[in-house]
């Protein structure tokens, strides 16, 4: 059950000015550094963020000439991912955009597959792909070697998905219409990725709506199909195979809760990982053995839409 708190006078006050439920703000008290930092921030555009394609162009190649165009693109943690500091067109209708170039992906997303840890050979199942950034980052780290499945039960978003595969030029990667729960059936893997669908807390920027349109019954839901999704993607990974487990959600429920119960029962183990924040060890009565090895990602500390990741060694 997800945990409500009593209403105070701050958060009463904080959900009055940034237009909020009070429980969520509530919950927002218990655990985020910086709460009116925090809130303030969602408040802003988030940073756009440029993934580059480096199957069809290398980092500084595409820099140079979108340099020419009137960008101003800084370097992140990651290799393939450039901040947008100065966007003199929508960087999704130019024409390296067009022709797969790069890839419009939050740098919080893009840590996911740096967690996975791929390598060039091996076999990737990807639960929850569509539509398809995450699947494409691991195409383009793997050099379009070894096989990825990538899962969508969705017929429309499996046909987008198969669409931005090809324009950014990876055939590496079969796409099956198959919901994630089904995953069992093909075999084991070598690592495998579940950005789990999620209450989408974490992108309250791009989705004001989610301030109000979101209920605690929204992460109770979420939480239970996501530690069953979970279980099936550690079943389906080689024995000291990675998994990864994200979300875009800020909940601890489906966040330290899910890898805490599911690690609990199968026996997986979180893997420290050197980007983010640190996971919660508690939330209310609740206490989390390896929380503080999972990542948290927040928009005022990190500059980044709201993420979780979790790398679990099978």
């Amino acid at each position: 059950m997800v945990l409500l708190f009593p209403q105070s006078p701050r958060g009463d006050a904080l959900a009055r000015k940034y237009g909020y439920d009070p429980w969520l703000v509530s919950r927002f008290l218990q655990y985020v550094p910086d709460v009116e930092q925090f809130l303030d921030k969602m408040e802003s555009k988030p940073t756009r963020y440029i993934r580059v394609n480096t199957l069809k162009m290398d980092t500084k190649s595409l820099a140079d000439r979108l340099a020419k165009k009137g960008f101003e693109l800084r370097q992140t943690a990651l290799p393939e991912v450039l901040a947008v500091e100065k966007e003199p067109m929508s960087a999704g209708a130019t024409t390296e955009y067009m022709l797969g170039h790069y890839y419009l992906q939050d740098l919080s997303s893009c840590m996911a597959v740096e967690a996975l840890d791929v390598q060039k050979g091996q076999k990737v199942l990807d639960m929850a792909a569509a539509p398809g950034g995450k699947t494409t980052f691991i195409a383009q780290r793997m050099q379009n070697t070894g096989a990825i499945i990538a899962l969508e039960p969705n017929e429309k978003r499996a046909r987008s998905m198969a669409f931005n595969l090809a324009r950014l030029g990876v055939f590496n990667t079969c796409v099956c219409k198959m919901d994630g729960l089904e995953a069992a059936k093909l075999g084991k893997f070598d690592r495998v990725l579940l950005d789990a669908p999620c209450s989408c807390e974490g992108v309250i920027a791009k989705d004001p709506s989610r301030k109000t349109s979101h209920a605690p019954e929204d992460v109770d839901y979420c939480s239970a199909r996501q530690a069953n999704l979970l279980e099936t993607a550690i079943k389906a990974t080689k024995l000291g195979g990675v998994v990864v487990y994200s979300t875009c959600s800020f909940a601890p429920e489906e966040n330290e809760a899910v890898v805490e119960t599911v690690t609990g029962k199968l026996g997986a183990r979180v893997e420290p990982f050197g980007h983010g924040s640190a996971g919660l060890d508690s939330f209310g009565d609740k206490k989390f053995r390896m929380g503080k090895n999972t990542r948290r990602f927040y928009p005022h500390l990190h500059d980044t839409t709201g993420f979780f990741v979790a790398r679990l060694r099978a």
